[in-house]
């Protein structure tokens, strides 16, 4: 089994990037479409009905975008929180048998 190193603050940080990422998003596709508007009428046949349809579609699109990185972002915070959970669970467990553990019957004894 393989080991994943991470730094305390990773999942968090990552998932401020993703947050942002999703509102970015929505704009840039709202972006697309008025930039393409001008070739909207140089379309013919199947291009054309593409472009009108993801024209037509494209609030659900940002949408349906926005909800999957939103989907990321959930993930993400689950993630840290249970990383959180069992590091700190991990930190108890350890200091409780410690605490309990006899040291002084590992020692070894020298001297005749």
């Amino acid at each position: 089994m393989g080991r994943w190193d991470h730094g305390q603050d990773t999942l968090v940080t990552l998932g401020r990037g993703t947050q942002g990422s999703a509102q970015e998003l929505g704009t840039l596709v709202k972006q697309l479409i008025a930039a393409a508007e001008p070739l909207s009428g140089k379309f013919n046949g199947s291009g054309k009905a593409a472009f009108d349809n993801f024209k037509a579609h494209a609030d659900q699109i940002t949408v349906d975008l926005s909800a999957g990185l939103g989907s990321v972002h959930t993930g993400q915070i689950g993630m840290e929180k249970a990383f959180s959970m069992g590091d700190q669970t991990m930190a108890d467990d350890a200091q409780s048998r410690m605490s309990s553990a006899n040291f002084d019957a590992a020692k070894f004894k020298t001297g005749a």
